[in-house]
């Protein structure tokens, strides 16, 4: 299997356009101006992938305060996205990569391995971007459960 580049620390986020959880087409590009967080995971209404949103949700004051508009990105259906937006109160929004495209532009799609056995999945993965689209922290494989505190200390949103 072959590995997607990774991508890192002052390049250009790749342009996209998806749908949000409500149909909506939204490009990377809408958000120059503003510094963004992009989350990629696996999928909504699991264990992991909830309790990382959640995450990001407790926090989204910290990450407001700091001029950061967070993105959720999974290859999930909008209207499953939808649903867990409801379920779980989420304020941020999440857009839906069916296909994968995205994932594979960000590196955030590719060889897994669970018991041994290698496979191709999305890999749980989390960017930074300055207001200018440039990205200033690239993480790859990231843990669902303390990510989010990482991610604030590693801005200087906590000490």
């Amino acid at each position: 299997m072959t590995e997607v580049s990774k991508l890192e620390i002052g390049q250009t986020a790749p342009e996209f356009s998806l749908l949000n959880d409500k149909g909506k087409s939204i490009s990377i590009s809408s958000f120059k101006g503003q510094k963004a967080i992009l989350f990629f995971f696996p999928a909504a209404l699991t264990p992991g992938c909830t309790k990382e949103a959640c995450d990001f949700n407790d926090s989204l004051n910290s990450f407001k305060s700091a001029g950061y508009t967070v993105i959720g990105i999974s290859p999930d259906g909008v209207d499953k996205l939808a649903k867990f937006r409801e379920k779980e109160s989420l304020n941020f929004e999440l857009l839906s990569d069916v296909d994968k495209e995205v994932h594979k532009l960000y590196g955030a799609f590719g060889e897994k391995s669970l018991y041994g056995r290698l496979y191709k999945g999305v890999l749980r993965s989390t960017f930074a971007l300055d207001e200018n689209g440039v990205i200033t922290m690239a993480g790859y494989n990231v843990r669902a459960t303390g990510h989010v505190t990482k991610l604030k200390k590693d801005l200087g949103l906590i000490s």
